[in-house]
């Protein structure tokens, strides 16, 4: 076959387009559980593109649904990263499906917030409580304890992510049966919580449900505070935060490298920006407590509910909060859902 000059230049032309393609693939990171609309995601993948040129597409995933997809995908991971909750996280674990990976900020991750190999690290922790939009409420009451949003003043009102998938929906429902007198051990009392809220009517998504709370349709969400000041100070909405009465809890949101990432070099640069003075100042921007306290500005800190206030959100032990997830699913898809 005769090869002319115009033969050797698409040659050329396709190469180079091929080499092109690769290196902006390689420009990419794929985050299992980067929502923008949670915890301002949209802008850490902002600044992450601006400071180390990988670009982290949005992901909309919820930890249980990142979890079952990386089980799926094991054979041949897609994902590079994934944020989760700690109790999906420790699960990931378990199942082969993280890789260890000691980010640049590693030591000033205290223990207890990581796993000793790097196989998870918090990057921020949250507490949860009552995102209220006062608006909605038509002139009712705050609520201010786990008992008050089992008044029928409420029904209609109140919204949770689903406890059986969604992180946050996990927590609410370990929050509220710790507050009614349960234990790890001991799901009854918020199983009867539940049983009870159904019927106020309550509104339970899989994913975030922020813009519907600012929209009024969830007038009291089961959520983080994170999110209800960021909806009161950069949204200018009329949103309170509540910890509820009879107490709470305080949960650390985690990140992993995935074990095979096809772009692994690119996840490690976004592990490590998320843990540098400029992404925990972001996360503190977002009205999360960064993992490296020393991230959290103070004029940040002054919009916080008081000290006195948050004595009542509490930790629990977190692997033990994992062991009994899957059995506590189990009991709600069976006994509420």
């Amino acid at each position: 076959m005769k090869y002319t000059l115009t033969h050797f230049m698409r040659a050329a032309a396709l190469a180079f387009g091929l080499a092109a393609a690769g290196t902006a693939m390689a420009q990419t990171a794929i985050c299992y559980n980067c929502p923008p609309e949670w915890a301002d995601w949209g802008s850490q993948i902002k600044a992450i593109k601006a400071r180390t040129g990988v670009t982290v597409p949005p992901d909309n995933k919820n930890s249980g649904q990142s979890l079952a997809q990386m089980t799926a995908e094991k054979a041949r991971p897609v994902a590079d990263v994934t944020y989760l909750g700690v109790t999906f996280a420790i699960q990931a674990q378990k199942d082969g499906l993280v890789a260890p990976y000691q980010p640049a900020a590693w030591k000033d991750i205290p223990d207890g917030l990581k796993d000793p190999a790097g196989h998870w690290f918090t990057i921020h922790s949250g507490t949860l409580g009552f995102m209220v939009n006062v608006d909605a409420l038509k002139g009712k009451p705050v609520p201010q304890s786990w008992a008050d949003l089992l008044k029928p003043d409420y029904k209609g009102l109140i919204g949770y992510l689903d406890p059986a998938s969604a992180f946050v929906g996990y927590v609410g429902a370990v929050a509220a049966n710790q507050a009614r007198g349960g234990t790890l051990e001991n799901f009854g009392p918020g199983i009867d919580y539940f049983k009870a809220l159904q019927k106020n009517e309550p509104i339970v998504p899989k994913q975030t449900s922020y813009a519907r709370v600012l929209s009024g349709e969830i007038a009291i969400l089961l959520d983080y505070d994170f999110n209800a000041y960021r909806a009161k100070y950069k949204d200018q909405a009329n949103v309170q935060f509540v910890i509820p009465a009879e107490g709470t809890l305080v949960v650390p949101y985690v990140m992993s490298l995935v074990a095979g990432a096809p772009h692994a070099a690119e996840g490690k640069k976004v592990l490590d920006f998320v843990l540098s003075d400029e992404g925990q100042a972001l996360w503190a921007n977002a009205y999360l407590r960064p993992v490296r306290a020393s991230a959290m500005p103070k004029e940040v800190q002054a919009r916080f509910l008081p000290a006195s206030d948050y004595a009542r959100a509490k930790t629990v032990d977190y692997g033990r909060m994992a062991a009994v997830q899957k059995a506590f699913s189990d009991r709600y898809l069976a006994e509420v859902k």
